[in-house]
């Protein structure tokens, strides 16, 4: 059976080692990178492409960048995206030159959003979320894919770079909008190479990573320009609630969105699947099967920067000392604590939109 990542489907690899293996992706490593973040050092952050070019750029202090789009189709986020605007915020503060752009052409292709409402979400909410979230907006360049000629263009340049079997081999199938959104997404990811050559690098999830190949092998394919071929770096899916593999905003009940009132975050992390056991007695004599446990999960990806809390915590459920509700209580006291601090936060980054470092065409 051929092996497909599909960014645009719902079947989502199980096994991080094997797709490491699969896909000739690079098992990262944090030592490669100075003060690494919590979902660098916790494993969360667990492959990539090209990552020793960046680490490089970083060691030698030479210019580099890295970038991310914002798919303005919902006025929430949920706590997968909250992981990649941290590694934006990481290599930011590595010197990184900064690009978001909001895919507001895309968005209306795949969900029917339009320009105007996209506009919108991305000015009122999905922009002053990711300044909330860490990004710097002083050293943060925007866009809106709409309104930037130049991808386009290279949109356009690129799609004569592929050929259909090629496209059906990394996506699966190849519906016109499908193409169409690829090949833009080409030009985002290679757009800060415009105006200086340099070392790029895009962190996604590795559903996303379809892109990343299509883009790397259209700069194989375009000497000319000498483009560097984009590094990336993935992080693992922020796991549902109910056990399932990628947190998602189709299962409300199992997913966390931000912002979400702080009660009803509290009432799906009690409904959260644990590594508890069957009886107190059979806990306290076995510990838990952390493992298992969802709400751990959250709190190592999410919710408790200090890497020896964690610890203590882990070994408490462990040995059977904690109990999963006791680990569920304390998940609900880190997330009101988050959730109180977003909101502040994302309000006054809303006041700072006006004064944003939008690109001009």
């Amino acid at each position: 059976m051929k092996k497909i990542i599909d960014p645009y489907g719902s079947e989502l690899p199980q096994d991080y080692t094997k797709l490491i293996k699969d896909f000739g992706l690079e098992k990262f490593n944090p030592e490669d990178f100075p003060s690494s973040n919590r979902l660098m050092r916790r494993g969360v952050v667990f492959a990539g492409r090209d990552l020793k070019i960046i680490a490089k750029a970083i060691k030698n202090k030479k210019p580099f960048y890295v970038l991310t789009g914002i798919m303005p189709t919902n006025d929430k986020l949920h706590f997968g995206s909250k992981m990649i605007v941290e590694l934006m915020a990481y290599f930011q503060k590595m010197g990184a030159q900064t690009y978001i752009l909001v895919a507001d052409l895309e968005s209306a292709a795949a969900r029917g959003v339009s320009l105007e409402e996209a506009r919108r979400r991305a000015m009122e909410f999905h922009i002053p979320a990711y300044i909330a979230l860490g990004l710097d907006p002083k050293k943060t360049i925007f866009y809106f894919q709409s309104q930037n000629r130049d991808v386009v263009q290279l949109g356009f340049e690129f799609a004569k770079k592929i050929t259909l079997n090629e496209f059906k081999s990394i996506y699966g199938n190849a519906d016109p909008g499908r193409i169409m959104s690829a090949v833009i997404q080409a030009g985002d990811i290679l757009y800060p190479q415009l105006k200086e050559r340099m070392p790029g690098i895009i962190p996604v999830g590795v559903d996303q990573d379809p892109h990343i190949r299509l883009t790397r092998d259209i700069v194989s394919r375009t000497k000319a320009k000498k483009f560097f071929a984009p590094s990336s770096i993935y992080t693992k899916f922020t796991p549902s609630l109910d056990g399932s593999l990628k947190m998602s905003k189709s299962k409300p009940q199992s997913c966390i969105e931000l912002p979400e009132d702080v009660e009803t975050a509290c009432k799906k992390i009690r409904r959260a699947v644990t590594g508890g056991r069957a009886t107190l007695e059979e806990h306290r004599e076995h510990g838990a099967e952390v493992e298992k446990d969802m709400v751990f999960e959250l709190l190592k990806q999410h919710l408790i920067e200090d890497d020896e809390e964690l610890d203590q915590i882990y070994g408490e459920y462990k040995s059977g000392h904690m109990t999963s509700g006791q680990l569920k209580d304390l998940a609900c006291e880190k997330m009101t604590i988050f959730m109180t601090k977003f909101e502040k936060d994302l309000e006054d980054a809303r006041k700072t939109v006006s004064k944003l470092n939008f690109i001009k065409f």
